[in-house]
């Protein structure tokens, strides 16, 4: 397929960030969820805010995007002290590596792409297939995620985190390990954007939380329409608000 006619059909799938915000009852769940991080991390002062408050997060999140790809509960505390399975420790890794590539989804988010699943794969599939998507149709898929994270929008951070991540995880550009790349691009932006600069709040919890209306959520989004990404994005403002739930903030 000539590589024009597949970026065609990749932007014609990719509704624009703007658009989707647009959509019934998006503007508005994805308001209170954000009203409700902004709470919890003015309430609890982001200044003091300490990096043992993001490590946990990110062990955390590592332990519930783990669980999300394994479908089994994953100690956190286990998976700190080297137990658990190869994809559990995988997740582990990347997330003490992850917040150090914000600035590189800000200036070149297929290069981000690509060092997440390299970091998420690396033991499990040969080392020529890591941060390298499957074929024309993953590549394009991702290089227009890519184009549409660096133009100019209006719409909330939150609802370009959720459709990032409904994206990679829908589309399955890689070979393997993309649900993991798709949920670990949801906190990047969530960093980079501004909603949570500290990465203390815990989005991958909030999915595994539900992870049967996780995948149903995702399911509708797969399938293209108005009305599955609309019920993906409300689906997505319920999990980051329970992401702000998990965070090391609220249990002080």
């Amino acid at each position: 397929m000539r590589a024009d006619t597949l970026k065609a059909m990749s932007d014609q799938f990719a509704m624009p960030f703007d658009a989707a915000a647009s959509l019934e009852g998006v503007a508005s769940a994805m308001a209170a969820t954000r009203d409700g991080i902004d709470a919890l991390l003015r309430d609890r002062g982001l200044r003091r805010t300490s990096p043992e408050d993001t490590a946990q997060s990110l062990l955390l999140g590592a332990a519930s995007t783990a669980s999300l790809e394994l479908s089994e509960p994953i100690d956190p505390e286990a998976l700190a002290a080297g137990e658990g399975a190869p994809t559990a420790r995988a997740a582990l890794r990347l997330s003490t590596e992850l917040l150090g590539l914000v600035p590189v989804l800000r200036q070149s988010p297929l290069q981000a792409f690509a060092r997440i699943h390299a970091l998420a794969a690396s033991g499990s599939v040969p080392d020529d297939e890591l941060g390298r998507p499957a074929g024309p149709e993953g590549a394009e898929r991702l290089g227009s995620l890519a184009r549409r994270l660096t133009q100019p929008t209006t719409a909330p951070a939150l609802v370009v985190a959720a459709l990032a991540h409904a994206d990679i995880a829908t589309s399955r550009p890689f070979l393997s390990h993309s649900g993991v790349v798709a949920r670990a691009v949801e906190r990047l932006v969530l960093v980079e954007r501004g909603v949570d600069p500290a990465s203390v709040t815990v989005p991958e919890a909030g999915h595994a939380q539900d992870a049967w209306s996780y995948r149903s959520a995702l399911t509708a989004f797969g399938a293209g329409t108005d009305e599955g990404t609309a019920q993906w994005l409300r689906y997505a403002s319920l999990a980051f608000a329970r992401g702000a739930e998990s965070s090391p903030l609220a249990t002080r």
